[in-house]
């Protein structure tokens, strides 16, 4: 039997292999786009009250520019660590997810600065039923064959992994703070792991994204922590963040597109597409994270620190990375 099973899988991957062969911020409306000098923030872990800010892009030109009076500079991360997404004809419990921006506050109206690893970073997680559960059974022969390899085998299993798919936008701290409000607009993609896949199959991309616009489905709790420059607590630091929790966040608008890339050529992405109901319309899917921690802030008083307060935030940050 399992000398009859890698013949089909061989037979499987020839067939497959002869079809492939056939076949900056420049005004407060406007995001940064990803550059080389905030790379530092991908992976830094940060001294004490710092810790949640690890990846703020304090070294993206337009950070350093703010003054602190026409133009602030701060830092918002917002983690969950649980949650439900439900897209066409999955349902997923979504990993952790952390979400990580830099903000340019003028006059209360705020444009946002992306890290250079992407806004989002989202941990794997297994969709029930693997392959078979993503594409089979299907009445196409080279996907039925695929199907028939992967009953009780490794081969089956298939990770899904939210990506950031360009620089959010229409961010609202006033949203944060409330109920029912989109809080900002966050781009995103989905990668499907799987040998069969390849590398490159998503739902989703940079040019057609999934739109997500989470909202506070209740009023958060907020207090406010205050830090000394090298991370340690002070009621008189001059660093300080908003912190909110205790309230999860939701959106049951958005759309989403097809997969693409799926197999070699995306040869398997009509097979997923057709299991999974996609394109799925707006209305028809839903997002659920469960109790996210918010933190946005900076410098406790920004006009202090005049006229090169995003200057003197990256040399804060900076000195506060200890790895």
């Amino acid at each position: 039997m399992f000398g009859v099973r890698v013949n089909r899988m061989r037979r499987t991957m020839v067939v497959v292999a002869a079809l492939a062969a056939a076949a900056a911020v420049a005004t407060p409306a406007t995001a940064e786009t990803e550059t080389e000098t905030d790379a530092v923030a991908a992976a830094a872990t940060l001294a004490g009250a710092w810790a949640p800010l690890n990846r703020c892009p304090v070294d993206a030109a337009a950070m350093r520019a703010a003054d602190g009076i026409a133009v602030v500079a701060a830092c918002l991360s917002s983690v969950s660590s649980t949650g439900t997404i439900t897209l066409g004809g999955t349902t997923l419990t979504t990993g952790t997810n952390d979400l990580q921006l830099g903000l340019l506050n003028q006059s209360g109206t705020y444009s946002v600065v992306a890290p250079s690893g992407g806004a989002v970073i989202g941990a794997p997680v297994q969709i029930p039923g693997g392959l078979l559960g993503l594409m089979c059974p299907s009445d196409i022969p080279l996907i039925s064959d695929i199907c028939d390899q992967v009953v009780d085998s490794s081969l089956n299993r298939v990770t899904a992994t939210i990506e950031a798919a360009g620089a959010p936008s229409d961010f609202s701290l006033a949203a944060g703070l409330g109920v029912g409000q989109p809080i900002l607009t966050l781009p995103i993609k989905i990668r499907l792991s799987n040998p069969f896949l390849e590398p490159n199959c998503y739902i989703g991309s940079n040019s057609d994204p999934i739109l997500l616009k989470p909202a506070n489905l209740t009023r958060p709790t907020g207090k406010v922590v205050r830090f000394n420059a090298d991370g340690s607590p002070s009621a008189t630091g001059e660093m300080g963040y908003v912190s909110l929790s205790g309230a999860s966040q939701g959106d049951s608008t958005f759309a989403v597109p097809g997969a693409n890339g799926c197999g070699l050529f995306g040869l398997l992405s009509g097979a997923v597409n057709l299991k999974q109901g996609l394109p799925s319309p707006a209305g028809e899917n839903s997002l659920v994270l469960d109790n996210p921690t918010t933190n946005v802030g900076g410098f406790q008083l920004p006009r202090n620190f005049a006229p090169t307060q995003g200057q003197q935030l990256a040399d804060r940050w900076h000195a506060a990375v200890v790895s």
